[in-house]
């Protein structure tokens, strides 16, 4: 048997989570869901369909997380609930990320199966959010919603752009608010790590009335964060300079300067405070590199207010008006390095010069006025208004529109004016004199900068961004007619959609002469008209073997006003053997234009971790290595002078629209008759992307590149070298239509709700086998394999991944288990025999305990990351030492937390 077929019928054994059976989440479901009415018999409308159904289990493979199991795991946001989910993987913002993900600096994403935030369509009851972030960004801020007003969260891992449009290639993340509160309720809840830091308080308030016509809820949410000094998990940046032993390495952009004499000798001047501002001796990385760990931060603190409102009103027996108003703001900061000046140069006859020769200062850290300050402030609102009913024949029909936007400002402290630099360089325009309009600065020695010189080159900057959304949409849904097997359900609908996203730079920024990532100003937008029919036809039921066979399909057509009109379908079966098994499959295509910041947005250029291969190449034993960085002009003895590249981001005009295919197949297995309350599930999914939009990682460029014949490879050109240093000097990560993304892989699910004795036991667990996942950069290019690898900025592709919550509750107490499991890896740049080649098993355990006193009171205290699991080395780092955006940073860390209701 091939290992597909193994797995697939293996599954039916196999411990895993995902929540597609209606004994399960009928509960949640019917009171929770405000897409649609409820219908007798429980039909409502589900994530991934439009039409009223029973429960989810027919339209594909889909996990809900219920108000209750997020409460008994002690989370907080939505981030940290989606981001445990095996099916998240890749690169996603999020708080232990020091720079988070481009413009986003606090938006908390989610990207599922590690295919992109921009290929995760997030939803809010059934309807778009506007995007966040400080400046054209293409995800919203989970952290949008309180936690405390939501029901559930239903994650479909299937793609569904023929039912919702765009973006959700890989799947859809629909955010379902409560609609049946009444009273008034409070909760806090306090953390701190286990070394003291880190200190996070959450407050939630919520209050509803309801009476006979309809309800008005509210809820709010304060959430701060304090900071995490990178220091404190990693006191600096290693690698491995002796083979065998790990080092500090830092970066060689020094706080004296490292400076090239003509004849290529590298110096570097006095780094001693109060020390000699004459002095100067050869460069040496052990001795005069920089340790940036301090100037960061593990976790950056983050201050945010988060309310909503939903109002249901019925103006007739028939028809019901209903609202929903969403407002947020953030506040969050990182701390940075001190900014670096790069390649100025000095002449001899400079009186700041002690050398006597014309040099060419490489690099020189600002260091005296100490780090950057980075901070940023969102204000992000939304309004929905719509009236929705039914009709004679039962159908029911919606009509709403929405409009949300976001504005923000982000900036940073001590930022260099290039332009005044260079003016207290000019002995022509500059002066000594105390009080010159222009002063003098020498550059050459730490502390020689003095305060007037300071003062003068230094500025603030701020930049400004946002996003808008402005949707309206009509959809109505019923029966069209009866076939034996039951009625013919149906859906259609029209959709308008407009986003729009810009980003002012400040104006120095974009002049060119900041030393900071040089921005060009972005602004677009886009629009979509939409429309869609869904059928379900059931074509069996109550025969032998097939208790109830049902067909659907879907297809909905496309106009944007950048790309033109484009069709997608999708195909769907699901067949009930009897009451205990079940199968299911889907088929369906993709298409998706490049959004605004993948089009529009400016050109930067900032210092992103990157490894270089060619460091140490003559070591390495491998002779194409060698050769193609003994041709690059690098010296046989060159080691990477720190560990971050200048490289080139931003948007690309000439990108043209994505497609793509995919297909499920599983199995539902509730064996009612032998474990009463037991269902397991099995769904392998296969995707393929043509003409995928991604940005390829500068460390993934530079090996590939290297490890090609005769440095042959398209990506041989997208950096170039300092013919002094052999170092990198100019590296380009844009997004380009790379030829083809494949993917494909196995979700396994066990779900267990039963009394045992009288001990009421849950026991969610969920694991996602990613089988393969390669991306061919170009059409006809070798592939690029992802899965079963992390690092180099493209986040974590372990084969294996896990997450299950295991709660137990007796007479008002309750114990939760919950475990993360992140499965082995190899980092994308390492070679075999490096020390960080392949990282091991990850398991991170969590515990709570908590008592209820009655249904709205409840104390509980708890610990995450019991066994306090560090994060794996990884030597093509992100930050720390490891992969952020896999790995945990904090380490053990402690919270108790209280809520109760009038």
């Amino acid at each position: 048997m091939s290992k597909k077929g193994a797995l697939l019928v293996g599954a039916a054994m196999i411990a895993a989570y995902s929540t597609p059976v209606q004994a399960q989440t009928q509960a949640q479901t019917e009171p929770a869901d405000t897409a649609a009415t409820s219908e007798p018999g429980g039909e409502i409308v589900v994530t991934g369909s439009r039409i009223r159904r029973q429960d989810l289990a027919g339209v594909g493979p889909a996990t809900v997380i219920g108000a209750e199991q997020i409460e008994n795991t002690g989370i907080v946001n939505i981030e940290t609930v989606l981001q445990r989910l095996p099916a998240n993987a890749g690169f996603a913002g999020n708080q232990t990320s020091a720079y988070w993900t481009g413009n986003g600096y606090g938006t908390a994403q989610v990207n599922l199966r590690g295919l992109g935030i921009k290929r995760t369509l997030v939803l809010l009851n059934g309807r778009r959010l506007v995007a966040g972030g400080t400046g054209a960004n293409s995800s919203p801020d989970l952290n949008m919603i309180p936690v405390v007003a939501l029901a559930r969260t239903d994650v479909l891992k299937d793609g569904a752009s023929a039912i919702y449009g765009a973006d959700a290639m890989a799947g859809v993340v629909n955010l379902i608010t409560r609609t049946d509160y009444e009273g008034l309720g409070i909760s806090v809840r306090q953390g701190i790590t286990e070394r003291g830091d880190g200190s996070d308080f959450t407050a939630d308030l919520i209050w509803g009335i309801r009476n006979d016509r309809g309800g008005f809820m509210a809820a709010a949410t304060y959430q701060k964060t304090e900071a995490v000094n990178m220091a404190s998990r990693a006191p600096c940046s290693l690698a491995e300079v002796t083979p065998g032993s790990l080092s500090c390495v830092n970066s060689a952009s020094t706080i004296g300067g490292r400076a090239v004499l003509p004849n290529g000798q590298q110096i570097n001047f006095n780094q001693v405070p109060g020390g000699n501002g004459n002095f100067y001796e050869p460069y040496s990385a052990a001795k005069h590199n920089f340790n940036s760990a301090p100037f960061l931060n593990a976790v950056s603190p983050v201050e945010r207010v988060s309310t909503a409102f939903f109002a249901d009103y019925d103006l007739t027996d028939d028809i019901e008006a209903f609202g929903e108003f969403l407002y947020t703001y953030r506040k969050s900061n990182q701390i940075a390095t001190p900014g670096t000046l790069r390649n100025l140069a000095i002449s001899a006859s400079n009186p700041t010069n002690p050398t006597g020769q014309n040099i060419v200062l490489i690099q020189r850290r600002l260091a005296e006025p100490g780090p950057r300050q980075f901070f940023q402030e969102t204000d992000t609102w939304q309004g929905t208004f719509g009236l929705r009913g039914k009709l004679a024949n039962n159908w029911a029909w919606e009509v709403a529109g929405s409009f949300g936007r976001n504005t923000a400002v982000d900036g940073s402290t001590n930022i260099a004016n290039l332009e005044r630099v260079a003016n207290t360089l000019d002995t022509s325009k500059c002066s000594l004199a105390a009080g010159a309009a222009i002063p003098c600065a020498d550059y050459l020695g730490f502390g020689d900068l003095t305060p007037a010189a300071l003062d003068y080159i230094l500025f603030t900057s701020r930049d400004r961004g946002g996003n808008e959304l402005a949707t309206v949409t009509a959809d109505i849904n019923g029966d069209l007619f009866r076939l034996p097997a039951g009625p013919v359900a149906f859906a259609a609908g029209a959709v308008y959609r407009k986003e729009k996203g810009w980003r002012d730079p400040d104006p120095l920024t974009v002049l060119g002469v900041a030393n900071t990532n040089q921005q060009d100003p972005i602004s677009g937008s886009s629009t979509a008209k939409e429309a869609y029919l869904e059928l379900s036809v059931p074509v069996l039921a109550n025969t032998p073997f097939f208790k109830a066979l049902t067909l659907d399909g879907a297809v909905r057509y496309s106009n944007y006003d950048l790309f033109g009109s484009d069709w997608n379908y999708k195909l769907s079966a699901d067949w009930m053997i009897n009451d205990d098994i079940r199968l299911r499959g889907t088929y369906g295509t993709g298409f998706r234009i490049p959004n605004v910041p993948e089009l529009f947005g400016g050109v930067s250029e900032g210092n992103l971790t990157t490894t270089d291969p060619c460091s140490r190449y003559s070591t390495s034993g491998n002779a194409t290595l060698i050769a193609n960085c003994q041709a690059s002009g690098v010296p046989a003895n060159y080691v990477q002078l720190g560990t971050t590249i200048l490289t080139t981001v931003g948007g690309n005009e000439n990108l043209k629209p994505e497609s793509s295919k995919s297909w499920t197949i599983g199995t539902v297995i509730q064996p009612k008759g032998l474990v009463p309350g037991l269902s397991l599930t099995a769904d392998w999914f296969d995707l393929d992307i043509k003409s995928a939009i991604r940005a390829i990682p500068g460390s993934t460029k530079l090996a590939v590149c290297y490890t090609s014949a005769n440095l042959s490879h398209p990506f041989c050109g997208d950096f170039t070298r300092s013919p002094l240093t052999g170092e990198v000097t100019y590296l380009s990560a844009q997004p380009i239509n790379t030829g083809r993304e494949q993917m494909n892989g196995l979700d396994l699910g066990l779900v267990y709700d039963r009394k045992v004795g009288t001990v009421a036991l849950s026991v969610d667990l969920n694991v996602t086998y990613l089988n393969k996942y390669v991306v061919l950069p170009f059409p006809g290019g070798d592939p690029i394999p992802f899965d079963g690898f992390i690092g180099g900025g493209n986040g974590g592709y372990a084969k294996w991944r896990g997450y299950g919550v295991v709660t137990a509750r007796k007479d008002g107490f309750s114990a939760t288990w919950s475990t993360q499991w992140i499965g082995k890896a190899t980092d994308f740049n390492a070679a075999p025999g490096d020390i960080g080649y392949r990282t091991p098993n990850v398991f991170y355990h969590n515990a709570q305990l908590a008592y209820e006193i009655n249904e709205r009171t409840r104390f509980q205290i708890g610990v995450d990351n019991l066994f306090d699991r560090k994060a794996p080395y990884i030597q093509s780092f992100t930050d720390a030492n490891t992969d952020t955006m896999t790995y945990d940073l904090l380490g053990r860390r402690f919270y108790v937390g209280f809520r109760t209701g009038f």
